[in-house]
């Protein structure tokens, strides 16, 4: 298969659907699943179900419903690059070429760091959309700059609405932010490959002013996926943060891309998440809120919360800036409607 894919031929087809079954019997996280979903696609294949999907988005979109619907693992996914691609499991690393590329899509989103504002009553607002490595060149000091920008204020709002996932390493990063210097244990993540188990602790040392005690509150939507879970249901199960939106998108299970052919790949969940203190995950479920309104009234709501935390210890202080700072929370309260 050379050049850009423009119509899929049967060999094709024949040929992706073999190779993704061979993919997920070897790395997929349940072995069980791994050989029902193989068995399924093959099966259709025979059947001619996938003789008219002529093109790559079609075949795609087809092959990704099939083993979805099958495992019920919303991070199985079938995706199409029109630049060919070496072959390779997920053990294997980006080449620099493409490490380069995904640094660039990064810095170019601001590492996710979509706002970072001080509202009204001193409450902080983080605007969060994906959790990129913190390892990438930046990643970690842009997530700093917004943590320290946010330190002095009384009360904090993540936003993780529109955030899809990414990394347990900025995870850790930006939980640091909210503990204790002394570590807080956040997830473990056993892999099917060596049969192996990693944990992922709060960090020791970060650069700047911890907030252990400032009221948090993170939003959420049917969107917020993956990483943006993990970090929820760290916070929501540790019971640092008030959680508030919409039950999320249920994908607990991490993997990485396998190219099946030069052009076509499947990213493979070849592990999942164990928390400390559930001892399970999010897979399937979603992480629930603690107060279920819609994705649309998360934010005034959980902004009135803060201006109320806010009213609440600052309201028997006697100092002018206290003072003035009640005023402003109850002036935004007011415009709020309450």
């Amino acid at each position: 298969m050379v050049g850009t894919v423009t119509t899929v031929d049967a060999d094709t087809r024949r040929q992706v659907v073999e190779n993704i079954a061979a993919a997920l019997d070897k790395y997929y996280v349940f072995p069980e699943v791994a050989q029902t979903m193989g068995e399924g696609l093959q099966a259709s294949l025979a059947e001619g179900a996938y003789d008219e999907l002529t093109t790559p988005a079609a075949l795609c979109e087809r092959l990704t419903a099939d083993l979805q619907a099958i495992s019920r693992d919303k991070h199985i996914r079938v995706r199409y690059s029109s630049e060919p691609r070496l072959l390779g499991g997920p053990e294997g690393e980006d080449s620099p070429e493409e490490t380069a590329l995904w640094i660039a899509l990064a810095r170019s989103v601001n590492f996710g760091f979509y706002k970072v504002e001080r509202l009204a009553g001193n409450v902080g607002y983080l605007d969060l959309r994906n959790f990129w490595e913190a390892e990438y060149p930046g990643a970690g000091e842009t997530a700093v700059g917004a943590m320290n920008l946010l330190a002095h204020t009384d009360a904090l709002i993540v936003d993780l609405r529109r955030n899809g996932g990414g990394s347990p390493s900025m995870v850790a990063l930006l939980t640091s932010f909210l503990f204790k210097a002394q570590p807080v244990h956040l997830n473990s993540f056993y892999q099917r490959e060596g049969d192996t188990t990693t944990q992922t602790w709060t960090l020791p040392y970060i650069p700047g002013p911890r907030t252990p005690d400032k009221p948090v509150y993170v939003l959420t939507s049917n969107r917020t996926f993956s990483a943006a879970e993990e970090f929820t249901y760290n916070l929501k199960n540790l019971k640092r943060a008030t959680i508030i939106g919409e039950t999320t998108g249920g994908g607990a299970n991490p993997g990485g891309d396998i190219s099946v052919t030069p052009h076509f790949r499947v990213f493979v969940p070849t592990g999942r998440a164990i928390n400390p203190i559930t001892s399970t995950n999010w897979e399937g479920t979603g992480v629930e809120p603690d107060i279920q309104v819609s994705q649309e009234d998360a934010l005034n709501e959980a902004y009135r919360r803060a201006l109320e935390a806010v009213i609440e210890k600052l309201g028997v202080a006697r100092s002018d800036a206290s003072v003035a700072q009640v005023e402003e929370a109850r002036a935004a309260l007011t415009a709020l409607g309450e």
